[in-house]
This record gives structure tokens, sequence and C-alpha cells, in this order.
């Protein structure tokens, strides 16, 4: 991994490029020839995750045969800890609506329910030659468009059925049928995509204390609840093979249903170290919370599985890294030869790209012929007769949401999510992952800008290894030592330090009211912003999604980190000759506004806060369909504990919010925000200094 320290070692260059006439308040980009600046909360969040990798690789390399079991045993607790738990095993309820006749073979179109309510549109591939029980295939579906109905699925679904398979595919959410954020004037989606309402519906999730996954999987688990009712099935021979989405939940459902007998997934497999180096996290239903500080990687869905037959099917040129894969393959092949089950773990690589190519088809084949019917496969792929989307529909209208109605990812999660308010500071300590510092806090300075009556000093700070932070400080003129020390304050706008740092400005406004104010870039913000992607449904929804769902995977937030840098900040301020240390507040505006408000909670130094412009409440994010740019403020199970209005009672300190904002950036009802803030030492006005009537 790469050494967490450079961005400092960049600063210190940077320090002696400086020209001591700039004038621009962002100064380090500007003295630096490169943007290491940009990638700092990257590499320090990616250099966290490599530690606990190689503690997990330590830990693997020592596993033996008899040390298996509770491997196992530890490894399911965490998958089902993660995601919030099983849901209650509640009746199917399941019918079949209509069948559709092909040669050798016939489709039922099946609803069921995985929860009460929640229906999911499958379609079941049931051999008509043959003696049943047939053998039996749970086929999770990626997130190719059409669904159930894309081409490659209906190919090897109808493949499977010719060659004596009883066959299950369901529609996941945000696909086909089973549209989540429905519009009714769109005729779809409200969004981009079901990756793009994975991710918006993820943030929801993870407040209440759950994943995404908590739902994909149980549908998962009750998909072969139904299949193996069926009289058709041999319930003792059933595999499970997927790509892409699909293969992520033959990994988890074959890690944790012990019925799935042989598992082949395909274009998921790889590491959590080449994802980090490469692709990144991807969309909600692929992460399973504190999954790299529980000692976790991809590996354990195939350690799991020791013992029966496993095929990593790999494209050599997938965005999921090859080398990741490769790397899990060997990982795994040695537990399963401790175990002396070598010949039951493979990988197969085709030279092309991802998507369940007929390479990858044909091995799967030959890889459940041999395992579950005992003899090899190596027949041509059959032909087979493809549906339209809407010939394979299970509702009357193609969707869930206009033709039963009933509950949604959304309206479930609701009512998961209410905090039972006790040891709320203290929750929010251990929740957020905050980390307290101790010591003097390193500074450098950077120069000063000279204005009308006050200055600004340039400088960084150390916040942590690692994590070197950009800030201004700005200084009334000197007064008579009468005057004594100046109030001050610790300024956060989630645009960074710079927005509100021009002259006439709210900075300046409060330095010729007689205080100090330091202006910072908290990690991620202004001139550290991670250099985020042009375009696209996913920064235009959820900002900084990358750095926050790292931050996650090792059982950390960008809030509590955050709080670090304020509290750092605090530390700095007080340690000034200028500055009067029994009168420092802080001013949190925007996405400074979470963290800000943790921070005082967790230092008591800071003796006022004010909220320009945060958002409300993390309740309003799960009782709106969307939210804009939530995940870098998101706490996962916070909504179990405590929410915002909770923190700010808990302080016990004078508050003012103002203009607090909605989950999407818009002016929250006063009202609301009246009622919420009635247990804090709080006042809300508008920005303009009115306050309305309730």
């Amino acid at each position: 991994m790469k050494n967490v320290s450079y961005p400092v070692a960049c600063l210190a260059f940077a320090a002696n490029a400086f020209a001591q006439g700039a004038s621009d308040p962002d100064f380090l980009r500007a003295l630096s020839e490169s943007k290491n600046l940009t990638q700092m909360l990257p590499v320090y969040l990616k250099a966290r995750a490599g530690k606990l990798l190689d503690e997990r690789e330590r830990t693997v390399a020592a596993l033996t045969a008899k040390d298996l079991p509770a491997r196992k045993k530890y490894v399911r607790e965490k998958i089902w800890k993660a995601v919030g738990g099983e849901p209650a095993r509640t009746p199917l309820n399941a019918r079949t609506v209509a069948t559709i006749e092909r040669d050798g073979y016939r489709i039922e179109k099946v609803i069921f329910e995985s929860q009460p309510k929640f229906f999911v549109t499958a379609n079941l591939y049931i051999p008509t030659r043959g003696t049943p029980p047939y053998p039996a295939i749970l086929y999770p579906l990626g997130h190719e468009s059409g669904a159930k109905s894309h081409l490659a699925w209906q190919q090897m679904l109808g493949s499977f059925a010719q060659k004596g398979y009883v066959a299950l595919a369901w529609d996941t959410l945000g696909q086909g049928e089973r549209v989540q954020i429905y519009d009714e004037d769109l005729g779809g989606s409200k969004l981009n995509g079901s990756t793009t309402e994975h991710s918006m519906l993820g943030a929801q999730c993870l407040l209440a204390g759950d994943a995404l996954a908590r739902y994909t999987i149980w549908d998962g688990v009750r998909a072969l609840d139904y299949l193996v009712s069926r009289k058709e099935v041999d319930a003792a021979r059933v595999g499970c093979t997927g790509n892409s989405g699909g293969g992520t939940h033959t990994a988890y459902l074959s890690a944790l249903d012990d019925r799935i007998q042989v598992a082949a997934p395909s274009c998921y497999i790889t590491s959590w170290r080449k994802l980090l180096e490469t692709i990144g996290p991807q969309d909600a239903e692929q992460l399973l919370g504190p999954f790299l500080a529980d000692g976790l990687d991809h590996g354990d869905f195939v350690e799991v599985f020791t013992g029966k037959p496993y095929l990593i099917l790999s494209a050599i040129r997938d965005f999921f890294a090859i080398g990741g894969a490769r790397a899990t393959f060997h990982e795994a092949q040695r537990i399963y030869d401790t175990a002396g089950a070598g010949a039951k773990i493979a990988m197969f690589e085709a030279d092309d790209g991802h998507g369940f190519t007929k390479p990858r088809r044909l091995a799967a084949y030959d890889w459940f012929g041999r395992w579950l019917k005992g003899a090899r496969d190596e027949a041509p792929e059959p032909l087979v007769e493809i549906a339209t989307e809407q010939e394979l529909w299970c509702t009357a209208t193609g969707q869930v949401a206009t033709s039963l109605g009933g509950e949604t990812v959304w309206s479930l999660n609701k009512r998961r999510a209410e905090p039972d308010r006790k040891n709320v500071i203290a929750r929010a300590r251990e929740l957020s992952g905050y980390e307290p510092a101790s010591g003097a806090v390193a500074a450098q300075s950077f120069g000063v800008i000279s204005r009308s009556g006050y200055t600004i000093e340039k400088l960084t700070y150390q916040s942590e290894p690692g994590i070197a932070i950009p800030a201004l400080i700005f200084l009334p003129a000197a007064v008579p030592q009468a005057a004594g020390k100046r109030p001050a304050v610790v300024y956060v706008n989630g645009l960074g330090k710079k927005a509100d740092a021009a002259e006439g400005g709210p900075i300046e406004r409060m330095v010729r009211e007689g205080h100090v104010v330091l202006a910072i870039d908290a990690r991620g913000f202004g001139e550290t912003r991670s250099a985020l992607e042009t375009g696209g449904a996913f920064p235009r929804w959820f900002g900084d999604y990358e750095s926050a769902q790292t931050a996650f995977l090792i059982g950390k937030t960008l809030v509590g980190m955050r709080a670090r840098d304020i509290v750092r900040a605090v530390d700095l301020l007080a340690s000034r000759a200028e500055v009067d240390a029994a009168r420092i507040s802080g001013f949190g505006k925007q996405a400074g506004g979470v963290p800000m408000l943790h921070a005082a909670a967790f230092d008591s130094r800071i003796r006022e806060v004010t909220l320009d412009g945060a958002l409300v409440s993390w309740r309003s994010v799960v009782e709106r369909r969307l939210h804009r740019g939530i995940y870098e403020s998101l706490v996962p199970g916070a909504l179990k504990s405590y929410d915002l209005p909770d923190l700010a009672a808990a302080l016990g300190r004078p508050l003012l919010v103002i203009d607090a904002a909605d989950p999407v950036g818009q002016l929250a009802p006063f009202d609301q925000v009246g009622k919420l803030y009635s247990a804090a030492r709080v006042r809300s006005r508008k920005a303009d200094g009115s306050v309305p009537a309730n």
C-alpha cells in the first residue's frame, strides 16, 4: 500500500514554493505541481483498510482444519450482523399465475412474498422430460437490463431446464417488475438504473442499522425455500450460480445457507485489496457494513463453503480485477487442501469481459453436471426460444408497484428506524468511530493575507498521521492589551474554507465583531475534496460515496473523522495567545453541520454551536424517498440509538439552527425544526435573521 504520510511531505514541498504575496484562500493546490491533496483522504482510508487486510491474511494463513467450523460460525455471524439480522420466516403465499410451454420444459410465472406483502416476481423453469425429482439451480440475477428476461439469463435458464434441472430466477430489487422508487409519470424508476436505487435505499438502511443486502439476501433465502418446496425438486441436489450482482448473491447465499450444495459465482469474486486499488466500493447491495474491520474478505465467502464444490468463474478483462480473483482462489485452495477437499475447488478464466458469456456458461454446465448429476457435461449449449420481457411478466402491468402495491424497502425500513435515546453521546462516539486525540497539535504556516482591519494566516495542522488540514485563521487587528483575549470560532463549511472567506462575507462579519475565526477544510472538504468522477448518477446523488463507504468498511465514518479534525482545530485555537480558550464556539455549515454537532458533543470546550443549512435530521432521510449527498453525513445504525436532535438535546449548551435543510438540500419547514429540537437549548432563525411565526 502507499505510504500514508506522503500528502504531508507534499505540503512541506509546497511551503518551500510559497510566494508571500499570494492572496487566494485556497493555497495548497496552487503551490504543488501534483494533485496529491485530493487523494489524501482516499490514500489514508486505503492504508487503514490495507492494515486490516494484512491482519486478516495472517489470521487465515494460520487456520487449520480444526479451526474451520469456528471460522465458518464467525463469518456467518458477522455477515448476518452486518445486514441487520435474519428477518422472520413468514408464509410465502406463493402462487403460479401463468405458464409458458416450451419444447422439453415449461416456464411458470410465480409470485411469492419474501416478507409480508413484499412481493417477489419469479420465473421457474421445469423440465418436462426425464423423471423427477430433478436437481435444481438457484439463479440470482445480475443488473443487466430486462431482469429475468435478459438474453443471457434466458439462454442459461432454458439450457438448464433442457439439461434436466429445475431453475429459479427472480427480479431483484430495482429491476424488472420490482422497481422500488417507481414514478407513474416516467413509467419506471425515478432514478437511473437499479444500482442507483440500491444506493439510494442503502443509505436509509444504514441509518436503521441494516444493509440493503438484508432484503436481497432474504429474497434469495425465501426463493430457495420455494424452490425446495416443489415436488419436482431433489432438495439434496441444489446448486447456485449467477453473474455480477447474481455472482454477488451466489457468494452470499452459498456462504449463509447450507442447503446449497454446489456454487459457481461469475464475475464477482475478487479481493477487497484489488477493489480498493481499482473500481472501489460498488452499489450498496455489495457492501456489508464493517466487513474489513470484522476481518473479512471475498475469500471468506468461498472458505465458508469448504468441503463442497465451488467454482470461481472469472473474466480476465472484467472490471472486477482478475488479480484479486486469482489471489482469492489460491487462498481458498489452501483452505480446501487443508480440509482434504482440494478437488472440489476450481477457477475458470475466460479472456473476455463482464457477463455470463458462453465460455463461462459452458464451464458452469460442466461443473454442475459433475457434482449434481455425477457426470461431466461437455455437450454444446442447446438452442433456447427467447421470450420478450412482457411474456415473462408475472403482473398485469409489469410492475408490482402498480399491480399489487404492497411493501417496498423504503416502507419496511421506516419501521425499523426508531432510536432508544439512551446514552446518546456515548453511543454517538461508538457508532461514529470517533478517535480522540491528545497532545499538542502540529501546525505549519504558509503566509499571511492582509485585509482592512484583519489578517488571514494560511496554515495546515496535523489531525493525525496522514491527515493535514488546510486552514485559515482570521485575526482582528491588534487592540490595546486591556482588551484581553478574543472569543474564537471554528468554522466548517462543507464547501470548504474558501466558500465564506471573501471580503464582506460571513466570516469577515464575525471578525469585525471581534472573533478569531479558524476556517478549516475538514478531510474531504475544500482543497482536500476527493477527485470525484464527472457525470453519472453516483456523484450527482451521493457525493463522495467511495470515501464514505470505504470508511464504513473499516468501521469508521466521515462524520467521526471530521469531528476529530474539528476537535484538533479547537486544540489549535486554545493554544493561540490571542484566543480565550473558555470562549470557543463552533459554526457548521451545510455538510459541515453534522460533524460539528458531533464534535461539540465529544468536546465540551465548544461552548456554543451554530448550524447553518445543515441536515435537519436523519429521520427525515428515511422518511423521504430521495436524498442528495447524504452518505458523508451518515452514521450507520444511528437511528437505533439517536437522531441529530437527540444529540443536540444531549449537549446541554446553546445551539442556533439557521435554515435547516431537508434530505435533498431544500429548506426544511420552520415549524418542523422547532418541534424536532424542542428538547434542546436551541434558537432557530432564517439566514436573513428573521424568525417566522410557527
